[in-house]
């Protein structure tokens, strides 16, 4: 098969999401090399607009030449060595995620579980870091993509302001679908992706480090076991040096300027309130056919639903035929919640009633056959 031969689907799972066609257009546009004049103002701009979503005035603000995935390896490789306590919070598969990329860079982790479905007890989180008050860090993820929990995050961050551990939140999901206000909540280190509520392609994982965490780096003993994502090396591109590290990736920048104009021109609280109300109307169409939502209740995502299908139906068979007779993408559950649960996205420019009309028709016309 060729890529012109590809046919166009209606991206409703878990990422990526749909992706405008002016952001398509953006990608499209003359490549410059990675330390072209032109390239280098768009990059200072991305930058700036990233703090702006991200609600922090950070300097280290930029997007790792990576997917999501890239953003938590760098995260944590920065900030994280061989003999440090970290804490994390497990209740979906990028909390365990976390648990093992921080194993694999020799940490002491201490895992604070939950139930998939469910958040994790603020108060576990601190008695955990009472218990280990030599924690270099504490972890969790903000909007748990396996699951569709909205992790609270102010009591961890009141707790740990102005102590020597910091705080690192996976923001992948909810970055620019709901505030996750980096400065107010005094996170030290976040990182998210394109391709969920910023309505870009993947490729690219915004991420943001604290005058707290880059201390942390520059007094390290041991140089970040990551080259690639050593955000010292990547300082010397991005500051008045300039200096080679790595080529960007163009064109994605270019989609994730796009992107992040689009945001600009809708406004944060716009955005926050758009993905709230079609997620809650998806939720609430879904409940009145017979779904069970599956995260708990007063902490489930707008823009990622997780739902038990009525009537124990087998999800996977009706799923592929959404995409087969429909052209519709939803996700499956992962882990404990595979083959259990659909997963359905509803970010960036898929976060529309329009969009939940041609579902529920869809879903409708399987599950009456």
């Amino acid at each position: 098969m060729n890529s012109s031969e590809i046919e166009p689907r209606l991206l409703l799972g878990p990422g990526p999401s749909p992706v405008s066609d002016r952001i398509l257009e953006a990608m499209a546009r003359p490549t410059v090399g990675h330390l072209d004049p032109q390239f280098l103002a768009l990059m200072d701009s991305v930058s700036e607009k990233l703090r702006w979503v991200f609600g922090t005035g950070n300097r280290m603000t930029f997007p790792v030449s990576g997917t999501g995935s890239a953003g938590m390896e760098g995260a944590l490789a920065n900030v994280v060595g061989p003999g440090d306590t970290v804490v994390v919070g497990v209740n979906g598969v990028f909390g365990t995620r976390l648990v093992e990329m921080s194993r694999r860079m020799g940490a002491d982790v201490v895992a604070v579980e939950a139930p998939w479905g469910e958040i994790v007890p603020p108060e576990r989180m601190l008695d955990a870091l009472e218990a280990h008050p030599e924690a270099r860090l504490a972890a969790l993820v903000h909007a748990e993509t396996s699951t569709g929990v909205h992790q609270p995050l102010d009591e961890v961050g009141d707790f740990l302001r102005n102590r020597e551990t910091l705080f690192l939140v996976d923001a992948v999901t909810s970055l620019g679908g709901v505030p996750v206000e980096v400065d107010r909540r005094g996170i030290d280190v976040c990182y998210s992706g394109t391709q969920k509520c910023l309505g870009v392609p993947p490729g690219l994982a915004p991420v943001t480090f604290s005058e707290a965490a880059l201390q942390r780096i520059q007094k390290r003993e041991r140089p970040c076991q990551s080259w690639y994502l050593d955000v010292g090396l990547i300082a010397a591109y991005l500051g008045a040096e300039r200096r080679y590290h790595h080529t960007a990736p163009i064109n994605m920048v270019y989609a994730l300027h796009e992107g992040l104009r689009i945001v600009e021109e809708e406004g944060l609280e716009a955005r926050f309130a758009r993905h709230q109300e079609v997620g809650a109307r998806l939720q609430s169409e879904l409940v009145a056919r017979g779904f069970r939502l599956y995260a708990q209740e007063g902490y489930r995502l707008p823009q990622l639903t997780s739902a038990a299908l009525p009537g124990g139906r087998e999800e996977g068979p009706l799923r592929k035929r959404l995409l087969e007779e429909f052209h519709i993408e939803v996700g499956g559950g992962l882990g404990p919640a595979a083959g259990k649960i659909w997963r359905i996205g509803l970010m960036g420019a898929g976060a529309t009633h329009d969009t939940v009309d041609r579902l529920l028709h869809a879903v409708d016309r399987v599950l009456d056959s």
